[in-house]
């Protein structure tokens, strides 16, 4: 009804006018962000996928929690599949997949290296006695370089590490039953 179709075939607005291609920028523009918002209503905001799987794990050499003199680091692990953890005693999430972690730990399925992300030492102990320590080792990140090495979101988080060395897997937030099962 805005448009009428000219003599020469030309559209035109009501008033005669030819109309503007100029306005159907904005049109497209628009269509193309609906498209892009509907896409993401379907998306796991868990399933961030990180630009290290499938690289080499970020090289890191920190001081152990309960023996600061001793250090570790992903050389140390050469040559055998293992868990990064990323935790801290402040983290509420944790608690929700401590449980499981102690479990995996007792089986001793694989060695489960615990990351202290920006964390008291003294705190992250406390946490550990109270709750159990599923871990092999905990190294401290007290400053979270070596979390930002590795893209660190925020904890928990858990990496899947193979015997060369590479990320292959990266659990964002609390390990479930289902991702422990099914993807790590």
């Amino acid at each position: 009804l805005l448009t009428r179709a000219s003599p020469g075939g030309k559209a035109r607005s009501a008033k005669g006018a030819p109309m503007s291609k100029k306005l159907l920028i904005p049109l497209g523009v628009f269509l193309v962000l609906c498209a892009f918002l509907l896409v993401g209503l379907w998306r796991d905001p868990r399933e961030v996928p990180s630009p290290l799987i499938g690289k080499p794990a970020p090289s890191f050499v920190l001081a152990q929690l309960h023996e600061p003199a001793k250090t570790l680091g992903p050389a140390d692990l050469m040559g055998q599949v293992w868990l990064l953890n990323v935790w801290a005693s402040w983290c509420v999430s944790c608690r929700e997949e401590h449980p499981l972690l102690v479990e995996l730990g007792r089986a001793k399925v694989v060695p489960i290296v615990g990351l202290n992300y920006k964390d008291e030492s003294v705190a992250g102990k406390r946490w550990l006695a109270q709750y159990g320590d599923p871990y092999s080792v905990s190294v401290v990140d007290r400053d979270g370089r070596v979390g930002i090495d590795w893209g660190v979101y925020g904890v928990p988080e858990t990496f899947v590490v193979d015997k060369a060395g590479m990320i292959r897997y990266k659990q964002i937030g609390p390990i479930t039953a289902e991702a422990l099962e099914k993807k790590i």
